[in-house]
């Protein structure tokens, strides 16, 4: 029998794999817990889709509970995201972007409240060699972030980490629409 507040974490989970969904881009689905980190897991893992069905960014989110709590919690919880989304070079190459993915991240989690957070961010570029030489070079952006939710409901950090995946995927924030694609150089 699972503690009453994981109880609660798992069963917003559900609501959450069971509702409507945050945006039509985003894919979520259960997926296995690591066993080892904590007493009691939960995983979510979700995918960002273009039009075309083309996959651009993806992530895990790990809810660990110990009622014991652990050094660096400040509750029972700690929440463990990881998101990789694809990046255009251009962005990739600015030296801000790893600050600027970490600001949206914190902004994110305001609503929901937080307390210990701590993670890093990786860009890296891919090229291609041998018989591979003739796929183009990939650059791609990694966080990796775990937090204490200053509350018991993690909706919000589901919202939260669904919202960093979606802006580091390209995505206009909820509801916003974006511009259609014109070509260079036209004017107003």
């Amino acid at each position: 029998m699972n503690p009453p507040a994981f109880q609660r974490a798992l069963d917003t989970l559900r609501e959450i794999l069971d509702g409507p969904g945050p945006r039509p881009e985003l894919d979520l689905e259960d997926m296995p817990a690591p066993q080892s980190l904590a007493p009691y897991a939960a995983a979510l893992s979700g995918s960002v889709y273009r039009d075309d069905d083309t996959e651009v960014a993806m992530g895990r989110l790990i809810v660990l509970y110990d009622p014991d709590g652990a050094k660096g919690w400040t509750n029972g919880f700690r929440v463990v995201a990881y998101i990789r989304a694809d990046l255009e070079p251009d962005i990739a190459a600015d030296e801000l972007i790893g600050s600027v993915a970490w600001d949206w991240l914190l902004e994110a989690l305001e609503p929901a409240g937080y307390a210990g957070v701590s993670g890093t961010i990786t860009r890296a570029v891919s090229e291609s060699f041998g018989d591979k030489r003739d796929e183009p070079s990939t650059t791609e952006l990694e966080l990796r972030a775990s937090w204490s939710p200053t509350g018991d409901d993690l909706a919000g950090h589901v919202a939260a980490w669904c919202e960093v995946m979606c802006t580091t995927a390209g995505l206009p924030p909820a509801g916003v629409a974006a511009f259609p694609d014109r070509p260079r150089g036209t004017g107003s």
